[in-house]
């Protein structure tokens, strides 16, 4: 998988990522899987664990979790 941080390209392993679904999942099998990556965070469809998955920096990860971005 090839990452673009805004000044290079370069490629990500995911065979050995150890993914994890989130432990409020409904089962409904409308989740993603998450991965950290050689100092990135992968995410993927648990529904197609063979397709494409995003990877981001943790800080971008992070403000997602956090609610994008904060206006003030």
């Amino acid at each position: 998988m090839s990452v673009h941080d805004g000044r290079m390209l370069s490629r990500v392993d995911l065979d050995r990522a150890d993914w994890r679904r989130s432990s409020r999942s409904s089962g409904n099998g409308a989740c993603v899987e998450v991965a950290a990556v050689g100092g990135l965070v992968a995410v993927r469809d648990s529904k197609h664990t063979q397709g494409p998955a995003l990877v981001f920096p943790p800080h971008e990860w992070r403000a997602f979790l956090d609610g994008g971005l904060h206006h003030t």
